[in-house]
């Protein structure tokens, strides 16, 4: 799987860190927040700026499936004329 990785010269206490094997460092800042701040957290906040895909990957990761189709929008592009 494909995850965010920050920059750790701007962003050294990152909640999306991983360690070398891939596991969130600070896993336990993502299972204590609510659906409904994770929602917000991901559309106006520090994962506002993600591809869908590393948002469905993190998502994904933290068993937060339910909350992909409400957090990953999808673009509809209007049709070739």
């Amino acid at each position: 799987m494909y995850f965010y990785k920050p920059d750790y010269s701007n962003e050294i206490n990152s909640p999306f860190a991983r360690d070398n094997k891939n596991k969130l460092i600070r896993r336990s800042y993502w299972l204590d927040l609510p659906d409904q701040s994770l929602i917000l957290l991901f559309t106006n906040g520090i994962g506002k700026n993600l591809t869908n895909e590393e948002k469905k990957n993190h998502l994904v990761d933290i068993n937060r499936e339910h909350l992909i189709d409400k957090i990953c929008i999808q673009e509809v592009m209007p049709p070739d004329d």
